[in-house]
């Protein structure tokens, strides 16, 4: 009768033993990751071919235009949005690492971005604006008045 039980303690340490790795590999296995909720945009606002999107309180801005494909893109939504800002030295050549301040009205506070392309679409609320833009150490400045339709603003270094 002593080989039933060998038998039987051996199912049982061995039944044991796997509860004891199931259960050490549950513990072992990291939570599974937290998904937040995607931004709620407007689909005009990002397509694939254009850069995404600085968001701030009262504005969104985007820039671009580098490559030729982008360019075209961002240059399609221009009438899309209420403010296009171009950047180009005096020659015509393109122009990048702009610094951009926007000025509305004394209650809002300027909204300041770096363009990292010669387009710039921005969705400001109908105002009147004052925008400066910097190049190199020269600085332009231009006024805008928004409402229907869309503005486009050509600075030139």
């Amino acid at each position: 009768m002593s080989k039933p039980n060998r038998i039987q303690s051996w199912r049982f340490s061995f039944a044991a033993l796997c509860c004891a790795l199931g259960a050490a590999g549950v513990q072992a296995q990291p939570e599974p990751p937290v998904t937040m909720p995607a931004e709620k945009v407007s689909p005009r606002i990002i397509p694939a071919e254009v850069p995404a999107s600085n968001a701030s309180v009262a504005a969104r801005h985007r820039c671009g235009g580098v490559g030729s494909d982008e360019s075209t893109a961002m240059r399609a939504q221009m009438k899309e949005h209420p403010l296009s800002l171009l950047f180009a030295a005096s020659g015509g050549a393109y122009l990048a690492d702009v610094d951009v301040a926007i000025q509305g009205p004394s209650a809002v506070q300027p909204l300041m971005f770096r363009a990292n392309g010669p387009v710039c679409l921005v969705d400001l609320p109908a105002g009147s604006y004052t925008v400066v833009a910097t190049s190199g150490g020269v600085s332009k400045k231009e006024s805008v008045t928004l409402g229907a339709g869309s503005k486009t603003l050509d600075f030139r270094f």
